[in-house]
């Protein structure tokens, strides 16, 4: 593969330090590709497995190190794609991208997560919003990696048809296909500021278990959508409906009582919820607001995707 040369890259020593470099690229490549941190780590340590598998000469006649590795992470995460599919026919209910943690509380500027490598840390912006990510998920595997590859990281067609194995005009029709996609699904978001006003009010709705205000607040189209995978109790479909949203949430805080309490936190990128019951960290909400009403509710709690959530 012929390519321009990338930041990190060393191309007259593509030793340790000129190689690590590029950690964080790929991790951020690989959670937008896939919908997990988990995943974009093991493709990540993989990816360098097979850099340190090759002899000094092989690695020394490699003109770009770091073209090579995003070349490598790419196809990895293409195949894992085809076989996620399969994986997700014996799903129990929804799949919902993992949630990613921020550093800080949105209402405090706290600090809530320790002990992450800033270079591990996912960059954020607009590519890895839960609605986004979700759009994402709806896409063939080509069709999102030739779009995350050319959108998101702005490499060439002639580059991306390398890695996904079609023409570059075949890859600029994937890519395509895919905005409109995003385009169809996606709303305007209104300013951070207004969508964390808008999550405070439901959580305070929510907390004093008061439907009126929690339908006020909520599109009359709205869909709640749930992950537990099996592995922790949940609604397994949909709930479509402002007011059907309102008195189910409702209902759920009855049962839980003084049990659970919420937490503000930024939840890939925006103004987001925690739920904690006994202390012990039990669902991450991420929320869509077109307006000044909630589309869309996605609340994970299979406990494998919030390994990361737990360290806060």
């Amino acid at each position: 593969m012929t390519t321009r040369a990338e930041p990190g890259d060393d191309q007259s020593d593509p030793g340790l330090s000129a190689i690590m470099s590029e950690r964080r690229r790929l991790i951020n490549l690989g959670y937008r590709l896939l919908g997990s941190l988990a995943d974009a780590e093991d493709v990540v340590q993989e990816t360098y497995a097979r850099w340190y598998a090759m002899s000094a000469r092989e690695q020394q006649a490699i003109e770009s190190p770091g073209a090579w590795l995003v070349t490598v992470a790419s196809r990895i995460c293409l195949n894992l794609l085809g076989s996620a599919r399969a994986r997700r026919e014996t799903y129990v209910g929804d799949w919902i991208p993992e949630p990613l943690p921020e550093p800080t509380e949105w209402i405090t500027g706290r600090s809530g997560v320790g002990g992450i490598d800033p270079a591990d840390r996912v960059t954020l912006d607009e590519s890895v919003t839960m609605a986004f990510l979700v759009v994402l998920d709806s896409m063939t595997p080509a069709e999102r990696v030739a779009f995350v590859l050319h959108d998101v990281f702005r490499y060439p067609f002639g580059e991306v048809a390398e890695i996904v194995g079609r023409t570059p005009a075949a890859c600029r029709q994937l890519a395509s296909s895919a905005r409109r996609r995003i385009g169809t699904a996606q709303t305007p978001a209104g300013p951070s500021a207004g969508q964390a006003g808008i999550v405070r009010q439901f959580k305070t709705a929510w907390e004093a278990k008061d439907i009126d205000a929690l339908i006020s607040l909520l599109d009359p189209d709205a869909t709640a959508t749930a992950d537990g995978g099996g592995l922790a109790v949940t609604h397994l479909h949909p709930i479509v409906g402002g007011e059907q949203i309102a008195r189910a949430y409702a209902e759920i805080a009855r049962v839980s009582g003084d049990r659970t309490k919420f937490l503000e936190c930024t939840v890939n990128g925006l103004p987001g919820l925690v739920a904690q019951q006994d202390g012990n960290l039990a669902t991450v909400f991420a929320f869509e607001i077109a307006g000044d009403r909630i589309r869309h509710i996605w609340a994970v709690r299979n406990p494998e995707k919030l390994r990361p959530w737990r360290i806060r």
